[in-house]
């Protein structure tokens, strides 16, 4: 646990690093427009999310999940690095691209590994630990990305990102070669099995979690309400500076309460992870409707910033420890890579949406909308935990 956990670390600095500096790399440097850099990330994110499906194919197969594991972080480190010599946006997309699909790739298995070297009742806690360091680095990364433009600039500040990249991965192989994990019988055929999956009691969860991730926005539409409310009295400048502080508050809020999650939903047995997701899509209603509704204030914003955090600290960690228990082992890569396909597209709808109804009716209408999808998702959480169907064998 402690060596997955802290390749999470490690990998998110690493990558944390040229997502922060990219911007200026594209614009500045580069004399690309802003287009081009929406361009570019729209298109990495959307290689993620298809790699993450293909990732649970792979990671039904012990063997594989390992490989893919250590393939998957040492690439993205290799290959984000590697912006730093780029000629132009166009090499720029391809490696931005090429390293998000193999992030997008690694995810199932790694989610599969941290289940195969903790006991079914740590779940909860291993979860809430690794998703307490992805967290951290995600603190972590821009803060050294800003120490290292001061002193080696831009291109050098990503180049270096290779070296907590490269880190994550011997971590990665650390954990395996010390961990006690499932000897391989035979090879698995490359399949998605998407309608075992989706069977039983599992399946009930995952439809409430397609609610939860429907509504689960971008943290840059929080930053950007957060900045227009606060323009008119502050200035743009100060206003801001004071989104981009709020925002360090939600990251910090997501660190603290991850591992705590992960505890409580172990101590509440079968029904933890379920119970500990309603509990983040709770976190995430009350700061959307205070989002909608708050006046000018820093205050009022803070909170919501914070029951943001604390909601999507709970809810990753709930969610990832939920497949866990319940999908066998030989389906595991497949429910995590149906998982990790469920957010990422959840994400992307939730944002457009949001974003769409933000720009043409109202700020207001755009967090009433993503609030009343953290309604349905409790309201399906609370539900399934009066089903009973059989979990798949």
């Amino acid at each position: 646990m402690t060596g997955i956990g802290t390749a999470s670390l490690l990998a998110d600095v690493g990558h944390e690093i040229p997502t922060a500096l990219l911007p200026s790399l594209v614009t500045s440097t580069l004399g690309a427009p802003a287009a081009a850099l929406g361009v570019i990330e729209g298109i990495a994110d959307g290689l993620a999310g298809g790699a993450r499906f293909v990732g649970g194919a792979l990671a039904d197969d012990p063997m594989r999940r390992r490989a893919v594991a250590v393939g998957g972080y040492t690439t993205t480190a290799v290959l984000s690095s590697l912006i730093g010599v780029a000629g132009n946006v166009v090499q720029v997309g391809v490696l931005r691209g090429a390293a998000w699909a193999a992030r997008g790739l690694r995810v199932p298995s790694r989610n599969a590994l941290l289940a195969d070297v903790v006991p079914a009742d740590a779940y909860g806690r291993a979860y809430g630990f690794e998703r307490t360091m992805d967290n951290l680095g995600a603190i972590l990364g821009p803060l050294l990305a800003l120490g290292l433009v001061a002193s080696v600039g831009v291109r050098t500040a990503i180049l270096i990102s290779v070296i907590p990249g490269l880190l994550a991965a011997a971590a990665i192989v650390y954990a395996i070669r010390h961990a006690k994990l499932p000897k391989q019988v035979e090879r698995h055929r490359l399949r998605i099995h998407v309608r075992l999956v989706l069977r039983g009691r599992l399946g009930w969860l995952l439809g409430a979690f397609t609610a939860f991730e429907v509504g689960n926005l971008a943290a840059t539409l929080l930053i950007l309400r957060a900045t227009d409310l606060l323009t008119p009295a502050r200035g743009g400048q100060a206003a801001t500076a004071l989104a981009l502080g709020l925002y360090t508050a939600y990251n910090i809020a997501a660190t603290l309460t991850s591992y705590p999650a992960g505890r409580l939903s172990d101590r509440l047995g079968s029904t933890g992870p379920r119970r500990v997701v309603a509990g983040g899509a709770a976190a995430f209603l009350a700061a959307y409707l205070l989002f909608a509704l708050t006046p000018a204030a820093v205050v009022p914003l803070a909170v919501a910033f914070v029951l943001a955090g604390i909601g999507i600290g709970a809810a990753e960690t709930g969610q990832t420890a939920a497949v866990a228990a319940l999908a066998p082992d030989y389906l595991r890569g497949s429910a995590f890579g149906i998982l990790a396909t469920i957010q990422a597209g959840g994400n992307v709808l939730a944002s457009t949406i949001a974003g769409l109804l933000y720009t043409l009716a109202s700020p207001t209408t755009a967090f009433v909308y993503v609030a009343a999808w953290m309604l349905i998702a409790l309201t399906g959480l609370t539900l399934t935990g009066h089903q009973t169907p059989p979990t798949p064998k």
